[in-house]
């Protein structure tokens, strides 16, 4: 019977599916250490500037428990935000053959990697990329700091290109890499038959004629996803049937929304919770994600707008693009921060025929269908019985 221990900060929506998955099967037994502690419940997530209650449940169907943070100020945004004092016994009292650690750039986590080492096998996951790097002194010592760190894992699950190239550069051997796909829930996203109905109340309730081509951004309104370049972008946007459409919060809501005032054709909505969003995606025929970073590692509602069936524009500061944007086959890549580029690609996006539009979002279906959380709980039951 293999024992695996996750250590991760707190319940996420696209890890917790596949911690169910893992804890169904027969010979695995399963147990979540959440660092965070129980104040994660009630964190502000400072990119959408509220607290967010997912309205899917992320606690249920696995074995896990929330390890006491003794930080005075406890965050998964710096090292010392999660510093758990009982985590390593605690473990130990589950007596695990097998751990997998989320990220190493917290207290706990890395005294975690450093004791676990040659006594069970340590597993890593993590999505960083080389994307945003400059050159200088302190990228050399991130490169030592990071060569020094990955020397405590046995094996890391690597998300996509970009996150593989990351781990290559900071020393982890590639025999010692295995992919596992940043994934969402693709079956809840790609039910057209329950979803549809609602994308048209949507388009209806903001006045969005049936003719326009919609261009979708959905997240957080913060600097590196850059939606000001879009707004700036889609009314430079010299044609009369396409509209914008902007689902989110954060702190650059107010500037968009005086960058966007006086176009008609330019639409708001609030943040909206999961279940909502399968329709929210489908109110749009374009997903647009222009990141600048730094930080954009990978762009999961990139794998959330194919699964229902949108085309895709995307920066190539997109950790994902280089994976899932398939240039004229299901969306376009244009180089960040580059108004003119990024209006090119709407204006080919939106002078295509409805048909061909339509079969762009039909292959990014096509395309994400293998990006999946059963992918990723049958990478790991092999990864952990190899290792037998």
């Amino acid at each position: 019977m293999k024992r695996l221990a996750i250590i991760t900060t707190h319940p996420i929506q696209y890890n917790a599916p596949v911690f169910k998955l893992l804890a169904a099967e027969k010979d695995l037994s399963l147990k979540v250490f959440y660092t965070l502690g129980k104040s994660s419940e009630g964190v502000i997530d400072k990119g959408f500037g509220k607290k967010i209650d997912w309205d899917i449940p992320l606690l249920d169907g696995y074995e896990y428990q929330f390890v006491h943070n003794t930080s005075k100020n406890p965050g998964s945004y710096y090292f010392k935000g999660v510093i758990n004092p009982s985590l390593i016994q605690d473990i130990e009292s589950f007596n695990p053959t097998d751990i997998l650690v989320f990220g190493w750039s917290f207290d706990s986590h890395f005294k975690v990697l450093k004791h676990f080492k040659n006594k069970v096998n340590v597993f890593f996951r993590g999505d960083s990329t080389l994307l945003d790097e400059k050159k200088g002194v302190k990228l050399l010592l991130r490169r030592l700091v990071l060569k020094w760190t990955y020397r405590y894992i046995d094996k890391a699950f690597y998300v996509g290109t970009n996150n593989k190239q990351y781990f290559i550069k900071h020393g982890v051997k590639e025999r010692n890499l295995i992919f596992a796909p940043h994934a969402i829930d693709n079956e809840r996203f790609s039910d057209d038959a329950v979803n549809n109905e609602g994308s048209e109340q949507i388009r209806k309730k903001l006045g969005i004629p049936e003719n326009h081509v919609v261009f979708l951004f959905a997240g957080k309104f913060e600097k590196k996803k850059n939606p000001l370049l879009l707004i700036k972008a889609f009314k430079n946007l010299n044609q009369s049937n396409v509209s914008l459409l902007l689902v989110g919060n954060g702190a650059l809501e107010d500037e968009m929304q005086q960058e966007a005032a006086g176009s008609a054709n330019i639409h708001f909505l609030p943040f909206q919770n999961q279940t909502r969003m399968p329709s929210v995606y489908r109110a749009g025929n374009v997903l647009v994600l222009p990141s600048s970073g730094p930080g954009e590692t990978w762009g999961l509602c990139i794998n959330e707008a194919m699964a229902c069936g949108l085309a895709i524009i995307a920066s190539n500061k997109v950790g994902c693009a280089v994976d899932l944007v398939q240039a004229n086959k299901n969306g376009f890549i244009f180089e960040a921060d580059n108004i003119d580029d990024l209006l090119d690609k709407l204006e080919g996006s939106s002078s295509i025929q409805a048909d061909a539009l339509a079969e762009m979002g039909n292959a990014s279906k096509r395309l994400i269908e293998s990006w999946s959380f059963n992918k990723i709980r049958e990478v790991i039951i092999t990864a952990l019985h190899r290792n037998t």
